[in-house]
């Protein structure tokens, strides 16, 4: 017999969108809810975001703004682009849930969002939308709550680089944020940082609470109603993404360091089927002193060329189609890491990037560490990348010669408006002809992983054999992704995790 240190209604696993947004869900549906949070933060790897938004078709905040989109084109598109890889009822949820699920939050005044426009990845694709169907929390001014603030993760600046706390919450942790603020005004919820989920309960083949641990204490907390495992990827723990053939290295990816998939160990061991197990999503990663290759996004300039100095992919296609290309050409044999961006002076010596997401430090640095060269001639950099110089000489000529017709006949670069989204309104094609001439070094990246749970459109975890195992639930990372092998648009993770964990309270109520 288990001896219960604490009883709710719902227990919740991972305090990022999807376990923000279950926990608040059950405390405002009148049910008691505790949050487990295995790190010492809240936010998980949405906390990360520096846009935190969300991919939800026809939404309030886009209604307002005038949007004419319809459901009906926003599944042509969905459905175009994930194809028949998951279940269709699945993905018809998640489209057609997100719009409802803005009017639940925005009738609560602690949860604002606004317009963010992000073309959709597909831009060719039927249906797609050059304006997007995102939307982003409003930032979230926290300086008179200083505990607030350091509650939560991130950013990226501070863990890595030792940057102060800004004193105003955006993207991810804005959203997180948002939603603990809504939460202190129901007094039905708990919430614990520092308390791993270590395994389910199970009592005649139903899920009836979990085994915590705190300060190396173990805990059993009853839920009368239903476990939520919200709890991200498990893109942190390298056994399993060797086990499951994932990419890459969890020193690369951008979860937090609790991203250890022990939600997707219990699940599986009380019997849950799993899908998408060796997918993440994907981005190139900028290579950091530190040797971490991190998300890199809105290039404004620059080439990728691999070991042999060639060419090989369209540098501004939305990061995960960029990141498939680098993962297919390395299974094939095609390619090695790393894979350099090629770039000339005309913005100096740092790479024509955005959004580093991890900030760039000193110059120095990163010459110290070799991961950026500089030489005055094409064939003098090829000789410090250590990659052929007639390649490499041949590759920037060819570009430049693209560049000054205007049209990328070999890699179809500015060809969707995802392509043109950060050029400012130029050309997608910036030659590559101002001496003096730079490489900086790139990895494979991910923000998470996408493999996991095999659920239905409530949320409901699905054994071997397809039925519901009663009284367990997954949303995010947790779960196996509806949009499969591909991104769709931008917010489709933090979209997914924030509607699927909603859905799975709203269904442990009629429990």
């Amino acid at each position: 017999m288990v001896d219960w240190a604490e009883e709710c209604d719902v227990l919740v696993v991972g305090s990022g969108a999807g376990g923000c947004s279950g926990a608040y869900t059950a405390a405002r549906e009148g049910l008691s809810v505790t949050l487990v949070e295995a790190s010492e933060y809240f936010g998980g790897t949405t906390a990360y975001s520096g846009g935190g938004g969300v991919w939800f078709p026809t939404n309030a905040v886009l209604r307002r703004a005038g949007d004419d989109d319809t459901i009906e084109d926003a599944l042509t598109y969905y459905h175009a682009v994930v194809g028949d890889r998951t279940p269709r009822e699945l993905q018809d949820a998640y489209v057609r849930g997100g719009a409802p699920l803005i009017d639940y939050f925005e009738s609560d005044d602690n949860i604002e969002f606004m317009l963010l426009p992000w073309p959709d990845y597909f831009g060719k694709a039927p249906k797609a939308r050059a304006q997007g169907r995102h939307i982003a929390p409003k930032p979230l001014p926290i300086a008179d709550d200083p505990e607030l603030n350091e509650s939560i993760r991130g950013p990226l600046g501070r863990e890595r680089n030792g940057e102060p706390l800004p004193d105003v919450l955006i993207g991810g942790r804005a959203l997180v944020g948002r939603f603990l603020i809504a939460m202190r005004k129901y007094p039905n919820v708990q919430l614990h940082r520092n308390t791993p989920l270590e395994e389910l309960v199970v009592d005649d083949g139903a899920v009836v609470g979990a085994i915590v641990s705190n300060n190396g204490e173990r805990r059993a907390i009853r839920a009368r109603k239903g476990v939520v495992l919200a709890a991200g990827g498990f893109d942190q723990n390298d056994e399993m993404r060797s086990k499951y053939g994932v990419p890459g290295a969890a020193r690369d990816s951008m979860g937090p360091w609790s991203n250890l998939g022990k939600a997707h160990q219990a699940g599986i061991a009380v019997g849950a089927d799993v899908d998408l197990m060796g997918e993440a999503w994907w981005s190139p990663g900028l290579t950091h002193p530190d040797g971490r290759s991190a998300f890199a996004l809105c290039f404004t300039g620059g080439i990728f060329v691999d070991q042999d100095g060639k060419r090989f992919t369209n540098e501004y296609a939305p990061y995960d189609r960029l990141g498939r290309d680098v993962i297919a050409r390395i299974e094939s044999g095609e390619m090695t890491l790393p894979f350099w961006m090629i770039y000339d002076d005309r913005g100096g010596r740092v790479p024509p990037v955005g959004a580093t997401n991890v900030p760039v430090v000193e110059t120095e640095k990163y010459v110290d560490a070799g991961l950026w060269k500089t030489a005055d001639t094409i064939a003098g950099l090829a000789e410090q990348i250590g990659v052929p110089v007639e390649a490499l000489e041949a590759t920037v000529a060819r570009f430049n010669e693209l560049a000054a017709k205007g049209v990328d006949d070999d890699f179809g670069r500015g060809d969707e408006p995802y392509d043109l989204a950060f050029t400012g309104g130029g050309s997608a094609l910036v030659p590559i002809e101002q001496g003096p001439f730079h490489a900086a070094q790139f990895g494979i990246s991910d923000l998470g992983t996408k493999g996991g749970l095999r659920t239905d459109t409530v949320g409901r975890v699905l054994d071997t054999a397809g039925a519901p195992i009663a009284g367990l639930y997954a949303a995010g990372n947790t779960m196996a992704a509806p949009s499969g092998t591909v991104y769709p648009g931008g917010g489709n993770p933090i979209g997914t995790s924030a509607l699927f964990a909603h859905l799975a309270v709203k269904d442990a109520a009629t429990r």
